[in-house]
Protein backbone atom coordinates (compact mmCIF):
# COMPACT_ATOMS: atom_id res chain seq x y z
CA UNK A 1 0.00 0.00 0.00
CA UNK A 2 1.35 3.44 -0.93
CA UNK A 3 2.27 6.10 1.61
CA UNK A 4 -0.59 8.23 0.31
CA UNK A 5 -3.12 5.48 0.93
CA UNK A 6 -1.76 4.82 4.41
CA UNK A 7 -1.84 8.44 5.53
CA UNK A 8 -5.09 9.56 3.89
CA UNK A 9 -7.20 10.73 6.83
CA UNK A 10 -9.24 13.74 7.84
CA UNK A 11 -11.66 15.78 5.76
CA UNK A 12 -10.07 18.21 3.29
CA UNK A 13 -11.61 21.70 3.51
CA UNK A 14 -11.07 24.99 1.74
CA UNK A 15 -8.90 25.94 4.72
CA UNK A 16 -6.77 22.86 4.04
CA UNK A 17 -6.04 24.06 0.50
CA UNK A 18 -5.13 27.54 1.73
CA UNK A 19 -2.76 25.96 4.27
CA UNK A 20 -1.23 23.76 1.57
CA UNK A 21 -0.44 26.83 -0.53
CA UNK A 22 1.11 28.62 2.45
CA UNK A 23 3.27 25.56 3.12
CA UNK A 24 4.12 25.16 -0.59
CA UNK A 25 2.51 21.73 -0.79
CA UNK A 26 1.09 20.86 -4.20
CA UNK A 27 -2.66 20.23 -4.54
CA UNK A 28 -3.89 17.27 -6.60
CA UNK A 29 -7.39 17.47 -8.12
CA UNK A 30 -9.26 15.27 -10.58
CA UNK A 31 -12.79 15.27 -11.96
CA UNK A 32 -15.41 12.66 -11.14
CA UNK A 33 -19.06 12.34 -12.08
CA UNK A 34 -20.28 9.05 -10.58
CA UNK A 35 -20.33 7.09 -7.33
CA UNK A 36 -18.01 4.24 -8.28
CA UNK A 37 -15.08 6.24 -9.66
CA UNK A 38 -15.43 8.96 -7.01
CA UNK A 39 -15.11 6.32 -4.31
CA UNK A 40 -11.93 4.98 -5.89
CA UNK A 41 -10.47 8.48 -6.12
CA UNK A 42 -11.24 9.24 -2.49
CA UNK A 43 -9.46 6.10 -1.33
CA UNK A 44 -6.22 7.31 -2.93
CA UNK A 45 -6.11 10.41 -0.73
CA UNK A 46 -6.72 12.84 -3.60
CA UNK A 47 -7.03 16.38 -2.22
CA UNK A 48 -10.02 17.58 -4.23
CA UNK A 49 -12.61 16.22 -6.64
CA UNK A 50 -14.25 18.50 -9.19
CA UNK A 51 -17.71 17.52 -10.39
CA UNK A 52 -17.11 19.35 -13.65
CA UNK A 53 -19.52 20.42 -16.33
CA UNK A 54 -17.10 18.46 -18.52
CA UNK A 55 -19.60 15.70 -17.78
CA UNK A 56 -21.32 17.11 -20.85
CA UNK A 57 -18.37 15.89 -22.93
CA UNK A 58 -17.21 12.66 -21.32
CA UNK A 59 -20.53 11.37 -19.94
CA UNK A 60 -23.09 12.68 -22.43
CA UNK A 61 -21.06 13.11 -25.63
CA UNK A 62 -21.78 16.80 -26.23
CA UNK A 63 -19.14 18.80 -28.14
CA UNK A 64 -19.22 21.61 -25.55
CA UNK A 65 -20.12 22.02 -21.88
CA UNK A 66 -22.99 24.41 -22.65
CA UNK A 67 -25.88 21.88 -22.63
CA UNK A 68 -25.40 20.92 -18.95
CA UNK A 69 -28.34 21.90 -16.75
CA UNK A 70 -28.43 22.62 -13.04
CA UNK A 71 -30.45 19.46 -12.41
CA UNK A 72 -27.83 17.40 -14.25
CA UNK A 73 -24.99 18.93 -12.24
CA UNK A 74 -26.90 18.20 -9.04
CA UNK A 75 -27.40 14.58 -10.14
CA UNK A 76 -23.68 14.11 -10.73
CA UNK A 77 -22.84 16.00 -7.53
CA UNK A 78 -25.08 13.78 -5.41
CA UNK A 79 -23.51 10.66 -6.95
CA UNK A 80 -19.99 11.84 -6.13
CA UNK A 81 -20.67 13.15 -2.63
CA UNK A 82 -22.26 9.83 -1.60
CA UNK A 83 -18.93 8.11 -2.29
CA UNK A 84 -16.55 10.64 -0.74
CA UNK A 85 -15.56 11.04 2.89
CA UNK A 86 -12.19 12.78 2.65
CA UNK A 87 -11.65 14.86 -0.50
CA UNK A 88 -12.97 18.39 -0.96
CA UNK A 89 -15.86 18.15 -3.44
CA UNK A 90 -16.47 21.12 -5.74
CA UNK A 91 -19.40 21.28 -8.17
CA UNK A 92 -19.45 23.42 -11.30
CA UNK A 93 -22.21 25.94 -11.79
CA UNK A 94 -23.40 25.29 -15.36
CA UNK A 95 -23.68 27.83 -18.14
CA UNK A 96 -26.72 30.10 -17.92
CA UNK A 97 -27.34 29.68 -14.19
CA UNK A 98 -25.16 32.45 -12.76
CA UNK A 99 -23.88 34.87 -15.40
CA UNK A 100 -26.70 37.39 -15.76
CA UNK A 101 -28.39 37.62 -12.39
CA UNK A 102 -26.67 37.48 -8.97
CA UNK A 103 -29.91 36.30 -7.34
CA UNK A 104 -30.21 33.43 -9.81
CA UNK A 105 -26.55 32.64 -9.19
CA UNK A 106 -27.25 32.47 -5.45
CA UNK A 107 -30.31 30.27 -5.96
CA UNK A 108 -28.29 27.92 -8.19
CA UNK A 109 -25.44 27.69 -5.69
CA UNK A 110 -27.84 27.13 -2.78
CA UNK A 111 -29.54 24.27 -4.65
CA UNK A 112 -26.19 22.63 -5.34
CA UNK A 113 -25.06 22.91 -1.72
CA UNK A 114 -28.37 21.77 -0.20
CA UNK A 115 -29.17 18.96 -2.63
CA UNK A 116 -25.69 17.49 -3.17
CA UNK A 117 -23.92 18.10 0.12
CA UNK A 118 -20.88 19.39 -1.78
CA UNK A 119 -18.24 21.55 -0.13
CA UNK A 120 -18.06 24.37 -2.69
CA UNK A 121 -19.08 25.57 -6.13
CA UNK A 122 -16.97 26.69 -9.08
CA UNK A 123 -17.78 29.21 -11.78
CA UNK A 124 -16.01 30.76 -14.74
CA UNK A 125 -14.99 34.38 -15.25
CA UNK A 126 -13.61 37.40 -13.46
CA UNK A 127 -14.93 40.92 -13.29
CA UNK A 128 -17.90 40.01 -15.51
CA UNK A 129 -19.34 37.73 -12.81
CA UNK A 130 -18.09 39.62 -9.75
CA UNK A 131 -21.59 40.46 -8.54
CA UNK A 132 -22.62 36.81 -8.71
CA UNK A 133 -19.51 35.70 -6.82
CA UNK A 134 -20.09 38.37 -4.17
CA UNK A 135 -23.70 37.30 -3.73
CA UNK A 136 -22.86 33.60 -3.39
CA UNK A 137 -20.02 34.17 -0.93
CA UNK A 138 -22.22 36.51 1.14
CA UNK A 139 -24.46 33.51 1.80
CA UNK A 140 -21.53 31.54 3.22
CA UNK A 141 -20.96 29.35 0.17
CA UNK A 142 -17.30 28.78 -0.79
CA UNK A 143 -16.49 29.71 -4.39
CA UNK A 144 -13.65 28.57 -6.63
CA UNK A 145 -13.03 30.72 -9.70
CA UNK A 146 -11.84 29.80 -13.18
CA UNK A 147 -9.74 32.04 -15.44
CA UNK A 148 -7.92 31.73 -18.76
CA UNK A 149 -9.61 29.39 -21.19
CA UNK A 150 -13.21 29.30 -19.99
CA UNK A 151 -15.01 26.53 -21.91
CA UNK A 152 -18.47 27.99 -21.26
CA UNK A 153 -17.39 31.00 -23.37
CA UNK A 154 -16.41 28.93 -26.41
CA UNK A 155 -18.94 30.67 -28.65
CA UNK A 156 -17.50 34.06 -27.70
CA UNK A 157 -13.90 33.15 -28.49
CA UNK A 158 -14.57 30.53 -31.17
CA UNK A 159 -11.52 28.46 -30.26
CA UNK A 160 -9.97 26.40 -27.46
CA UNK A 161 -6.52 27.87 -28.14
CA UNK A 162 -4.21 29.25 -25.45
CA UNK A 163 -5.56 32.37 -23.73
CA UNK A 164 -3.83 35.48 -22.35
CA UNK A 165 -1.05 35.48 -24.94
CA UNK A 166 -1.34 39.24 -25.54
CA UNK A 167 -0.22 41.86 -23.02
CA UNK A 168 -3.73 43.28 -22.75
CA UNK A 169 -5.34 39.93 -22.03
CA UNK A 170 -2.57 38.98 -19.60
CA UNK A 171 -3.13 42.23 -17.67
CA UNK A 172 -6.85 41.52 -17.49
CA UNK A 173 -6.23 37.99 -16.24
CA UNK A 174 -3.93 39.30 -13.50
CA UNK A 175 -6.57 41.90 -12.58
CA UNK A 176 -9.27 39.24 -12.43
CA UNK A 177 -7.09 36.95 -10.32
CA UNK A 178 -6.57 39.64 -7.70
CA UNK A 179 -10.27 40.49 -7.85
CA UNK A 180 -11.26 36.88 -7.17
CA UNK A 181 -9.03 36.90 -4.11
CA UNK A 182 -10.49 40.23 -2.97
CA UNK A 183 -14.05 38.93 -3.41
CA UNK A 184 -13.28 35.99 -1.13
CA UNK A 185 -12.78 33.04 -3.48
CA UNK A 186 -10.75 30.30 -1.81
CA UNK A 187 -8.90 29.52 -5.05
CA UNK A 188 -9.23 29.39 -8.81
CA UNK A 189 -8.42 27.26 -11.83
CA UNK A 190 -6.03 28.62 -14.46
CA UNK A 191 -6.70 26.89 -17.77
CA UNK A 192 -4.50 26.88 -20.86
CA UNK A 193 -2.45 30.04 -20.34
CA UNK A 194 1.32 30.65 -20.72
CA UNK A 195 3.32 29.03 -17.92
CA UNK A 196 5.17 32.24 -17.05
CA UNK A 197 1.90 34.12 -16.58
CA UNK A 198 0.49 31.31 -14.45
CA UNK A 199 3.61 31.50 -12.26
CA UNK A 200 3.29 35.27 -11.87
CA UNK A 201 -0.39 35.03 -11.00
CA UNK A 202 0.27 32.26 -8.47
CA UNK A 203 2.89 34.42 -6.76
CA UNK A 204 0.64 37.49 -6.79
CA UNK A 205 -2.21 35.94 -4.76
CA UNK A 206 -2.45 34.16 -1.42
CA UNK A 207 -5.18 31.74 -2.54
CA UNK A 208 -4.38 28.50 -4.39
CA UNK A 209 -4.16 28.33 -8.16
CA UNK A 210 -5.00 25.01 -9.83
CA UNK A 211 -3.54 24.63 -13.29
CA UNK A 212 -4.67 22.71 -16.34
CA UNK A 213 -2.42 23.46 -19.26
CA UNK A 214 -0.82 26.28 -17.23
CA UNK A 215 2.61 24.89 -16.50
CA UNK A 216 4.18 23.44 -13.37
CA UNK A 217 4.37 26.51 -11.13
CA UNK A 218 0.73 26.76 -10.10
CA UNK A 219 -0.19 25.57 -6.61
CA UNK A 220 -1.85 22.42 -7.93
CA UNK A 221 -3.06 20.57 -10.99
CA UNK A 222 -6.36 19.21 -12.29
CA UNK A 223 -7.13 16.83 -15.14
CA UNK A 224 -10.31 15.24 -16.42
CA UNK A 225 -10.26 11.69 -15.06
CA UNK A 226 -11.47 10.09 -18.29
CA UNK A 227 -8.68 11.84 -20.21
CA UNK A 228 -5.82 10.90 -17.91
CA UNK A 229 -6.99 7.27 -17.69
CA UNK A 230 -7.21 6.95 -21.48
CA UNK A 231 -10.96 6.30 -21.56
CA UNK A 232 -11.47 9.21 -23.94
CA UNK A 233 -9.57 8.68 -27.17
CA UNK A 234 -9.99 11.70 -29.45
CA UNK A 235 -8.63 14.39 -27.13
CA UNK A 236 -4.86 14.86 -26.86
CA UNK A 237 -3.81 18.43 -25.97
CA UNK A 238 -0.17 19.07 -25.10
CA UNK A 239 -0.83 19.34 -21.38
CA UNK A 240 -2.58 15.97 -21.08
CA UNK A 241 -0.48 13.15 -19.64
CA UNK A 242 -2.20 9.77 -19.97
CA UNK A 243 -1.44 7.62 -16.94
CA UNK A 244 -3.22 4.56 -18.32
CA UNK A 245 -4.79 3.22 -21.50
CA UNK A 246 -7.99 2.07 -19.85
CA UNK A 247 -9.91 2.45 -23.10
CA UNK A 248 -7.88 -0.33 -24.69
CA UNK A 249 -8.21 -2.51 -21.59
CA UNK A 250 -11.99 -2.10 -21.55
CA UNK A 251 -12.45 -2.94 -25.22
CA UNK A 252 -10.10 -5.90 -24.83
CA UNK A 253 -12.02 -7.24 -21.83
CA UNK A 254 -15.36 -6.83 -23.63
CA UNK A 255 -14.00 -8.61 -26.70
CA UNK A 256 -12.86 -11.56 -24.55
CA UNK A 257 -16.26 -11.67 -22.84
CA UNK A 258 -18.05 -11.71 -26.20
CA UNK A 259 -15.87 -14.54 -27.42
CA UNK A 260 -16.49 -16.60 -24.27
CA UNK A 261 -20.25 -16.09 -24.52
CA UNK A 262 -20.39 -17.01 -28.19
CA UNK A 263 -18.19 -20.10 -27.79
CA UNK A 264 -20.12 -21.25 -24.73
CA UNK A 265 -17.14 -21.13 -22.37
CA UNK A 266 -18.89 -18.61 -20.14
CA UNK A 267 -20.35 -19.45 -17.72
CA UNK A 268 -18.50 -22.66 -16.81
CA UNK A 269 -19.42 -25.28 -14.21
CA UNK A 270 -18.01 -23.19 -11.33
CA UNK A 271 -19.97 -20.10 -12.43
CA UNK A 272 -23.46 -21.50 -12.18
CA UNK A 273 -25.84 -22.81 -9.52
Amino acid sequence: MSTILQTAAGKVTTRTLLKMKAEEKKIAMLTAYDYSLAGLLDKTGIDAILVGDSAANVMAGHPTTLPMTLDQMIYHGVSVVRAVSRALVIVDLPFGFYQGDPLEALRSAVRIMKETGADAVKLEGGEEVADSIRKIISAGIPVMGHLGLTPQSINKFGTYSVRATTEQEARKLMHDAKLLEELGCFGFVLEKIPADLARDVSLAVKIPTIGIGAGSQTDGQVLVLHDMLGITQGFSPRYLRRYHNLGAEITGAVSRYMEDVKTGSFPNQQEQY
